[in-house]
């Protein structure tokens, strides 16, 4: 499966985000997901199975529970592909940035 087919769920996107502020138990992802998604815990584990075999996170056991983590090297793929289309929002955002400096400093204030 491609790395933008994988990212293109927004249950695995979301699980993603909660587990890069570090490792969870399956079981507190799942928790987190139905209450946002409303989906069963089946359906969650089929999801962190996705990104499992995709590597886009880790599993290690603790005793009865699993622990998810995120595994980067798959985003930095992402990362590399979409460099190619920076020069599109780069300058953007570098000039958005000029120019709220220059309202702050128009207003006086630091």
């Amino acid at each position: 499966m491609h790395a933008f087919d994988v990212l293109g769920d927004p249950v695995r996107r979301r699980i993603l985000e909660l587990l890069a502020d570090g490792e969870q138990t399956s079981g507190a992802v799942s928790a987190a997901i139905q209450a946002e998604f409303g989906i069963s815990q089946p359906a969650v584990s089929q999801h962190l199975r996705v990104l499992r075999e995709n590597g886009f996170t880790t599993v290690r056991a603790a005793g009865t529970r699993r622990l998810y983590s995120v595994n980067s090297a798959p985003l930095r793929d992402v990362d590399v592909w979409l460099d190619r289309f920076r020069r599109f929002w780069t300058p953007h955002l570098d000039a958005l940035a000029t120019e709220l400096a220059r309202g702050r400093r128009e207003r006086g204030k630091p």
